[in-house]
């Protein structure tokens, strides 16, 4: 019988794994669950390679290495990537070519620095692309609104995309027209569109932790909605997904090879401890979406899960009218919250990335002495 995890596959919905450390890599732990428990992707970001770097002793040997030759800590930083992310894809590799190319891919993040910058987005991500040098490497960059042009030029570029820090439906519909124009640049120049690819990562259980305080603030009144909104925004996205499917503009493009972007769900682990710990996972299962799934709530999943497609036609005429009672209420108006959260997504990542320099620096600092 196929386990949580594999029925997942089975419905539609792969499943990445929100994580990478050189040990899960060469110790053969990736290849294991790429075997038994059918992961089919890789997500990073620089809160996750901080915490890497930090953990672990086997990055110690470039650092040195690297310092020694004069690279500063940006370049330090950005060559221990690199080298994990290649050596990652080439795991995924096999996964990436049986699948058609959707899935199999390994996901690096340009520095979140450049969140606001749209022509230093557009350089970072073409640097990556060449010196990761693989076809099944994506690019994360965040959807921002100046990070809206740089996602189009990049995929009319040939680069695979990941979408990050999406919260708002609304964001979301731009970030899907701005998947369409980079490939519609594409076929203006006769370039294939068959071999570019691109998710949406729409980030979940963050929602809840912005609008629940209110909520209970609201009382009784509020009460009904808790954990509930999170799930209704993400149901509402997909539904929107579905409907891009059916126009015409995506239509011209499907007929050329285009393969859709899949909404990725992120963000899916559960912070409050109330909560069941796969609360967000069971939630959001349809066919043609990914879930990047963090290492516990991977292993959470694989033992309790019980696989359903639950994102219906029903379901997303539920999330919408749910939606619509929650602006009534008047509290945390969502529009507000999402906007909040991408500016403090930029944030927390920076932070994360200024940490990871930090601890380079000191790492880098140790070994020479």
């Amino acid at each position: 019988m196929s386990s949580p995890l594999q029925q997942l596959t089975e419905l539609g919905q792969s499943v990445w794994y929100d994580f990478i450390t050189r040990d899960l890599i060469h110790s053969g732990e990736l290849a294991r669950l790429i075997k038994e428990d059918s992961l089919r992707g890789m997500t990073s970001n620089p809160t996750i390679f901080e915490k890497a770097v930090a953990a672990s002793n086997d990055y110690d040997q470039d650092i040195r290495t690297l310092s020694d030759a004069g690279e500063s800590p940006d370049g330090i930083v950005e060559a221990l990537m690199i080298k994990d992310v290649k050596a990652a894809c080439d795991v995924f590799r096999p996964v990436y070519d049986r699948s058609g190319h959707g899935d199999g891919t390994v996901s690096i993040e340009v520095s979140p620095a450049l969140a606001y910058d749209t022509e230093g987005s557009i350089e970072a991500a073409h640097r990556l692309w060449k010196l990761v040098d693989r076809p099944n490497l994506m690019v994360k960059i965040p959807g921002t609104e100046a990070g809206l042009p740089a996602i189009a030029q990049c995929l009319a570029d040939g680069i695979n995309i990941n979408i990050t820090l999406l919260f708002s439906v609304e964001r979301y519909r731009q970030v899907i027209n701005a998947f369409r124009e980079g490939l519609e640049r594409r076929v203006a120049l006769n370039l294939p569109i068959n071999t570019v690819h691109s998710v949406a990562s729409f980030f979940v259980s963050r929602v809840d932790g912005q609008t629940d305080p209110a909520l209970v603030k609201a009382g009784e009144p509020g009460k009904r909605f808790l954990h509930q909104i999170a799930i209704a925004n993400a149901r509402v996205a997909y539904e929107v997904f579905g409907r891009s499917l059916l126009t015409p503009r995506w239509q011209a493009l499907a007929a050329r090879g285009a393969k859709a972007q899949r909404p990725l769900w992120a963000s899916t682990s559960t912070k409050d401890p109330s909560l069941p710990d796969i609360y967000y996972i069971e939630a959001l299962l349809a066919p043609d979406t990914v879930n990047t799934i963090p290492p516990d709530t991977f292993r959470a999943y694989n033992d309790h899960g019980k696989p359903e497609v639950r994102i219906t036609p029903p379901a997303e005429i539920a999330a919408t009218a749910l939606l619509a009672a929650y602006a009534n209420l008047g509290v945390a108006p969502l529009a507000e919250r999402t906007a909040f959260l991408e500016e403090d997504g930029v944030r927390k990542f920076s932070e994360s990335w200024n940490s990871l320099l930090d601890r380079v620096k000191q790492k880098a600092s140790a070994l020479a002495a």
